[in-house]
């Protein structure tokens, strides 16, 4: 059952119409943001909780949704549902907790046996001030996994996977050793792991493929200290061991809205938005 653009275009829409913006200073907006995603996990077939924990003395809110062996081992797919600062924040990250919500819709609607248990989380706090920061909820959440000693198969992180273009030379690089390996035009998606885990990266683009549509995947392992391997919430569960990677639509080197007024929900490309969620789905199941 592939996922469904009507479903993710009506999920960005309520992300990025909520008003004041939904960052971490406006609690009344993230709040309903955090009540949307978890009535839309409590629509579904898994087990809703929360985590919540205290930044600055504000209460911030890990919405997770479970499904599969509850003891088994598991496997994590994240999403941040903030955005920086004063803006709609519709690649970043509407795009993505539709991607998450979708996810686990199809779960839902195809009911796989599962040999893993597969949690989706939304997280808070991934932009700035709390970026690389331990009150991101991501670095909670990883955190907690460790030291209750959980077995965490792998991490997948949906982080802005809806801008897409076809013009030549769309795609931008931080140097010109990149450029020479990938596509000129930005209308790929691509897995970034660390050094390192190129064997776990690998396995996520190929299993990926088969079900992306005509959707090119790439992938990319680079250094943990490069500053744009670990751009989102994926980078709290490398400090713990476990093998985590990023799907990415390339963010700034790509979209010209990033952190701007005009990242709203008309820039997006639904029909790739739902390719690369079918990819996903895809290779969860055969992770």
């Amino acid at each position: 059952m592939p996922a469904d653009q009507t479903r993710l275009h009506a999920d960005v829409t309520f992300l990025t119409n909520l008003q004041p913006a939904r960052n971490c200073h406006n609690l009344q907006s993230l709040n309903k943001a955090a009540d949307y995603i978890k009535g839309c996990f409590e629509k579904l077939s898994g087990t809703v909780s929360e985590q919540a924990f205290t930044a600055d003395g504000r209460r911030y809110r890990n919405i997770i949704a479970s499904f599969g062996p509850p003891e088994a081992e598991r496997i994590v797919v994240g999403a941040h549902y903030d955005v920086c600062g004063d803006q709609p924040g519709a690649d970043d990250n509407a795009s993505a907790v539709a991607g998450l919500i979708e996810t686990a819709r199809l779960l839902h609607l195809d009911r796989p046996a599962l040999k893993h248990r597969i949690d989706f989380v939304a997280y808070p706090n991934e932009e700035p001030p709390y970026f690389a920061t331990e009150h991101m909820g991501s670095a909670v959440h990883a955190k907690a996994l460790h030291a209750a000693n959980i077995k965490v198969r792998a991490m997948i992180c949906y982080e802005m996977i809806g801008y897409f273009s076809d013009k030549p030379n769309s795609q931008s690089f931080p140097n010109e050793a990149l450029a020479k390996l990938y596509p000129s035009t930005g209308n790929f998606i691509v897995v970034v792991g660390k050094t390192g885990q190129e064997a776990f990266t690998q396995q996520v683009q190929q299993l990926m493929k088969p079900h992306a549509g005509r959707l090119d995947v790439q992938r990319i392992n680079l250094p943990a200290e490069m500053g744009l391997a670990g751009l989102s919430d994926h980078r709290n569960y490398w400090r713990h061991g476990y093998n985590a990677v990023m799907i990415n639509d390339t963010s700034f080197l790509r979209n010209p809205n990033y952190h701007q007024k005009t990242d709203t929900i008309d820039t997006l490309d639904f029909p790739r938005m739902a390719q690369v969620v079918n990819g996903v789905y895809g290779a969860l199941l055969a992770l």
